[in-house]
């Protein structure tokens, strides 16, 4: 498998997608000014206790308060607010880990209240980004993310990842850490530090110290709600949990990025750094990789696979549904029974693929095509389970059920990804009422004589939609040709599937386009 990374800069932040063998299955949206994201630490402050519920609301900044729930203090929670007391306390000192004694761990099952009290300051990171209507959900547990690593503050505890098997491996990984780790930290080993030395290991370790130590420091001057660090932004965290072999290329358009990336990438994977590239050109980088027309035929209602099998997909308040149709796909020299198999397998492979790409969380309920036998429906949920392997996400799938109902649980920490496809008609612009049709080219033609004529443009281009490009083009003596004879100019003509039907620019010599 190859994976790429494309990242489009765009004035209000950054879209990302990711393909996998050339088929978009993420695609993320990270605004500029974007707060409360999953992995920012924030100084809060408790607002009120809600026994019945055995859970607080923190102010952290956000309009409507955080939700901690009891099991989300984390077992050292009565370390972080003695760290975090002696940090406000204003002695201005850096607090060293190594000196700092433990306190005792809380009880799993107790109350709220026994813990943490009105008004009370407390450091929270956010686990949960605010959804709809709902703030944000946050833990105490405090925990950063590295490439090889995750350090825990006050833990004092080493876990391997169970995606490493190997016996011997595990005990390798546990020495070097138990070897090179500070006192009060706790270390969850990674699945991608598998067979990596100690010398990568150490460097991960100590940029993780590095931003808990940065805590510290800001701490001692931090008023309630505060942000106090951020997590990478999100093409980093990309690049640092993905990036494998298995990576082909990651394309940026803008410099900044550019040399942001190339940076990271020197710190965790040199060897990857020539596979940085940026695209220079005029056209979108997703316009040039293919990427606008996926998102196209991706979101939506009706998903439709290039076999004719197609997917209906509803969201409501409690769940969402998908529901698979067979269409047009229909092998006559096999039994309903096969059919319905095939079907089903082709679309176990888009719906895993959906619920990456749209990122939907949840209860998700997919209605397959009814099979009688027990071994297609195993078949089935195999062929699902495998396919959602590749998602990063926490989630269960349980088998079909014999009316062909498979329920799948996915964790959802962000909003998920709506990308509207029907856009407001471009000739009426949502009035119902249209100018004549007949006169477009003469609009577009009285526009190219002003600026030929009037402004004296050395040189003009017109970017189209397909449609209408093809239009101005056919035949030997074809629109541009009459043009040329017209005004004496050449008039080069430019295709843009991401264009409405009658939308069209005009661009000057340099490239920078031209209001009309």
């Amino acid at each position: 498998m190859t994976r790429d990374l494309i990242i489009n800069s765009i004035p209000s932040g950054v879209e990302i997608a990711l393909l996998e063998d050339k088929l978009l299955v993420e695609l993320h949206k990270e605004k500029s000014n974007n707060n409360y994201s999953v992995g920012d630490v924030y100084l809060g402050k408790v607002k009120k206790i809600m026994p019945g519920l055995n859970a607080a609301f923190i102010d952290v900044g956000y309009e409507k308060d955080a939700f901690l729930h009891y099991l989300d203090l984390g077992p050292q929670v009565k370390s972080l607010l003695k760290f975090t007391k002696i940090a406000l306390s204003g002695k201005g000192e850096l607090i060293s880990m190594d000196a700092f004694s433990l306190e005792e761990d809380i009880e799993k099952n107790n109350k709220i209240s026994s813990v943490i009290s009105p008004n009370q300051q407390i450091l929270v990171q956010i686990a949960k980004e605010p959804i709809s209507s709902k703030g944000p959900r946050v833990t105490s547990e405090i925990a950063f993310a590295g490439r090889y690593l995750v350090l825990v503050p006050f833990a004092n505890k080493i876990s391997v990842s169970q995606k490493i098997k190997s016996v011997e491996e595990r005990n390798r990984l546990k020495r070097l850490i138990s070897s090179i780790k500070p006192k009060n930290y706790g270390v969850i080993i990674r699945t991608v530090a598998e067979n990596k030395m100690v010398a990568d290991l150490d460097a991960d370790l100590k940029n993780l110290v590095a931003k808990w130590e940065s805590v510290s420091k800001k701490l001692m001057a931090a008023k309630p709600p505060q942000k106090i660090v951020s997590e990478l932004d999100k093409t980093n965290v990309i690049l640092r949990d993905l990036l494998n072999e298995s990576f082909n290329s990651i394309t940026v358009n803008d410099t900044l990025i550019f040399e942001d990336i190339h940076q990271y990438l020197q710190q965790i994977a040199p060897d990857k750094v020539n596979i940085l590239k940026i695209n220079k050109s005029r056209t979108p980088v997703f316009e040039v990789v293919g990427i606008d027309k996926q998102i196209k035929s991706s979101f939506g209602k009706v998903v439709t696979i290039k076999s004719g099998v197609y997917l209906v997909i509803e969201h409501t308040e409690a769940m969402h549904v998908i529901d698979v149709n067979s269409g047009h796909k229909m092998n006559t020299d096999m039994s309903q029974e096969q059919n319905a198999l095939e079907v089903n397998l082709e679309a176990a492979k888009e719906v895993a693929r959906q619920l990456r790409l749209r990122d939907m969380g949840g209860i998700i309920v997919v209605d397959f095509i009814d099979m009688n036998e027990g071994s297609h429906r195993r078949l089935l949920f195999e062929k699902l389970r495998d396919e959602m392997s590749k998602d990063h996400a926490k989630h269960t799938i349980l088998p079909p059920s014999k009316f062909g109902l498979v329920q799948i649980t996915r964790q959802r920490v962000r909003p998920e990804m709506n990308v509207e496809i029907l856009e407001k008609c471009p000739v009426c612009d949502g009035s119902g009422e249209i100018k004549p049709s007949i006169i477009f080219i003469d609009e577009v033609e009285n526009n190219i004589r002003y600026l030929i004529q009037e402004q004296n443009e050395k040189q003009l281009t017109i970017s189209f939609h397909p449609f209408i490009y093809s239009y101005l083009t056919k035949g030997i003596i074809s629109a541009r040709v009459k043009w040329y004879f017209k005004f004496h100019k050449w008039i080069r003509l430019k295709s843009m599937a991401s264009f409405h039907f009658l939308e069209y620019h005009f661009y000057n010599q340099a490239g920078d386009e031209i209001k009309m």
